[in-house]
């Protein structure tokens, strides 16, 4: 884990102890701070006896505290923590923060933080894996993987991918990124924000934090991305066009248009850091993607099965429809969607609405889009369940078709959350009978 001798005697509380939270415990008490930890789960709790006091922080007195770290999953424009700590003049910050106020103390190195609404977790990884191919020591984190303060320091020289959602960014005051990148901006979670203007300004808040000597690397391929970068004249501005297609038919897990976009960012972004062009051009072809984002997971005569569990908005699931366009005027994906909806419509999907052979809703927005997918002239047929959705999609697909899982939705419905989603997909994929597992992705 992270020690920090940033951390020594200042006194901190924590609020929420799941995986981020535990880590954040224990480097701090690791580091000698004093800490005061809670959760309402009792079990949670107990996982702290002996490294942290227990206290609840809005019943404890807050005076004297250095920090409240939360876990960016508390909204503090609902929460009441917000309003207690902003009384007692005490800050709120989160975990990426506590690193990045640690930085100083560790062995010399550089830090990529990566943020955008789609395409993140996929960037994130693929520049961690260029960078393990051209063996630089390299640790990936943040709204990836581990918790960052729960890994162990990099030697000197070494470089920390940070994928940072929006509510890290939030939580981060210090973090200057040696590279700092935006992807894209559409709008979700946008009952943390006062608007869309609002949630755009959480994600360009990572330059705002860097040194104007450090590197920027932003995709222009919409429009508000196009107006941040404005704001960011060091930039390097990069776009998915820009990138050869006759090439990317050598990187199997990096197909579709979306993966142009995070190709055409990965690789500015190890320009920035040195990596020669040609070493990461060879790690391109080696990539394997993320589970549950465009992942393989099996096949059965002829048709492929694809977990994007983790399309939770309809901005994230565009880009899947796009990955397999219809041949010869026949459309071939058979998409199964729905859950807890983010928005009631399904604009951002329009376009690859011609690729749709067949639609199976799921979930509680499954009536919603079953009506607008019937008045898309798409076939749909409603199912509920997602077991009954792969079920049929598997009777109906035939040779050279895909059953894709896209939900365009949230899982909090039905699943603990996408992950939990994505393998109950697998499984339903996997009892069909004669399913081959690739091992691979798409």
């Amino acid at each position: 884990m992270i020690v920090s001798e940033a951390f020594r005697g200042k006194r901190y509380a924590v609020l929420g102890l799941a995986r981020s939270g535990l880590a954040t415990v224990e480097a701090l008490a690791a580091s000698e701070a004093i800490v005061f930890a809670w959760d309402q789960r009792e079990d949670a709790r107990a996982l702290v006896e002996g490294k942290a006091a227990i206290a609840d922080p809005m019943e404890m007195d807050l005076a004297g505290l250095d920090a409240i770290i939360v876990s960016p999953g508390v909204p503090l424009n609902r929460h009441p923590i917000a309003a207690r700590a902003r009384e007692a003049g005490v800050p709120i910050i989160g975990d990426i923060e506590l690193f990045a106020l640690a930085r100083p103390t560790l062995p010399p190195h550089r830090v990529v933080g990566i943020t955008g609404t789609n395409g993140k977790s996929t960037t994130t990884a693929l520049i961690h894996h260029i960078l393990r191919n051209a063996g630089l020591p390299t640790r990936m984190g943040g709204n990836i993987g581990l918790p960052i303060l729960g890994q162990d320091p990099l030697n000197a020289g070494g470089v920390y991918v940070l994928e940072l959602s929006s509510y890290q960014i939030d939580l981060t005051f210090n973090l200057d990124c040696d590279v700092a990148v935006l992807l894209n901006v559409t709008p979700d979670h946008l009952d943390r924000y006062a608007d869309f203007e609002a949630y755009v300004d959480a994600k360009a808040r990572l330059f705002a934090m860097q040194s104007r000597t450090h590197a920027a690397v932003i995709a222009v391929d919409d429009d508000v991305t196009r107006r941040v970068a404005m704001g960011v004249p060091y930039a390097r501005k990069v776009s998915a066009s820009a990138v050869d297609r006759g090439a990317q038919l050598r990187w199997p897990s990096l197909q579709g248009p979306h993966n142009a976009q995070n190709v055409a960012v990965a690789l500015a972004v190890v320009d920035a850091l040195g990596i020669p062009e040609k070493v990461a051009l060879d790690a391109l072809e080696s990539y394997a993607s993320l589970p549950h984002r465009m992942q393989r997971v099996g096949e059965r005569g002829g048709v492929l099965f694809i977990n994007d569990s983790k399309a939770t908005n309809a901005a994230s699931t565009a880009p899947a429809l796009a990955a397999w366009p219809a041949v010869d005027g026949k459309p071939r994906i058979h998409w199964i969607l729905g859950g807890l909806a983010k928005s009631d419509d399904l604009d951002e999907c329009a376009e690859g609405f011609p690729n749709v052979a067949h639609a199976y809703t799921i979930g509680e927005a499954g009536p919603l889009f079953a009506r607008l997918l019937r008045d898309a002239g798409i076939e749909v047929s409603e199912c509920e369940l997602l077991v009954t959705a792969v079920a049929e999609a598997a009777a109906r697909a035939k040779s050279g078709e895909v059953v894709l899982l896209s939900p365009a939705c949230a899982s909090f419905d039905q699943f603990r959350d996408f992950e939990a989603r994505g393998d109950a997909f697998a499984a339903a994929v996997a009892v069909l009978g004669e399913t081959s597992d690739q091992g691979g992705v798409a």
